[in-house]
């Protein structure tokens, strides 16, 4: 007899360590299973190659997912010199091979002009689409099209060890940043060629892989375990500044209604009632504050 699965409201927020091999979708998918939550959503792609932190939001967390996806992010990543692919990662066919010269005071010379505002050409081998069709289907045909450069900034580059011809940084960039393009533009700049090997997300944001758990260890737990790993559907909020509002306004606001704006506040702003999160407001019309996303939870009396 086959198990009829009944789907359930769950709210919040889970901090995975997305294992190597899984797209961010599988991952998501094998973890909603794991709590039966109807809805749910990631806060950003990582490649099957990757791993480490994927935020996941199910429920009510869902509508706060996209507030991620704009956030810094730090990577460790571990590049193979001396060996240039036609994708800048491990998975592409090898175009180039070269002696690996360089010394460690010769890396650390070169990476400070990687840091800051910088250009990149995205990778053919991307999700970027080109007349509705993403890159990596047209790169897989041996087509390639030219790509307008985008600017990202790298905050800091960290020489992490170098051994042989394996160097490991520590990246902290902006969005839309490629570690595999940043790759293969060092190994250039070194005149040995390089791609990206392998690549752990450590931080989004302010929240930080050690608070993670792994996929392994959640299928471990039983349901109230699973539970107690969930994180409040505020958690990637905590950086907004916060307000309370209660009676009249808090009920107000609930239900789509401006409230009173605290003075010396501004952009997104979490508000509170009774304790809990009711929404994201920001400042509007009249100097006041507008909902600009509710929270209704399955217990909700508002």
């Amino acid at each position: 007899m086959q198990f009829k699965r009944t789907w359930k409201q769950v709210d919040g927020v889970l901090l995975l360590d997305k294992p190597l091999g899984l797209t961010s979708n599988d991952a998501l998918q094998k973890v909603r299973r794991l709590f039966s939550a109807a809805k749910g959503g990631h806060t950003g792609t990582l490649d099957p190659l990757a791993t480490g932190l994927l935020p996941l939001c199910f429920g009510e967390a869902t509508k706060f997912s996209a507030d991620l996806l704009d956030a810094d992010k730090t990577y460790e990543a571990v590049l193979k010199l001396g060996v240039t692919t036609d994708s800048g990662d491990a998975e592409g066919q090898i175009i180039a091979n070269a002696t690996v010269e360089a010394k460690k005071e010769q890396i650390l010379e070169i990476l400070p002009a990687f840091v800051g505002n910088i250009q990149q050409i995205p990778p053919m081998h991307s999700a970027l689409k080109r007349d509705g069709r993403p890159l990596y289907e047209l790169a897989r045909k041996g087509i390639e099209v030219e790509r307008e450069s985008r600017a990202v900034t790298i905050h800091a580059i960290d020489c992490l060890d170098f051994s042989g011809d394996l160097l490991t940084l520590r990246v902290a960039c902006s969005k839309g940043t490629y570690i595999r393009v940043l790759a293969a533009d060092i190994g250039q700049a070194l005149g040995c060629g390089a791609h990206l090997a392998a690549l752990r997300r450590t931080v989004v944001g302010d929240i930080d892989l050690h608070k993670a758990v792994t996929l392994a260890e959640l299928e471990g737990l039983d349901e109230a375990g699973r539970l107690q790993r969930l994180l409040p559907v505020d958690a990637l909020l905590q950086s907004l500044p916060a307000v309370t509002v209660e009676g009249v306004e808090a009920s107000r606001f609930s239900h789509g209604n401006p409230v009173a704006l605290p003075e010396g506040l501004g952009g997104k702003i979490r508000v509170y009632a009774d304790g809990r999160l009711i929404g994201v407001g920001e400042p509007g019309n009249g100097g006041m504050l507008w909902p600009k996303r509710l929270v209704q939870l399955a217990d909700s009396a508002l």
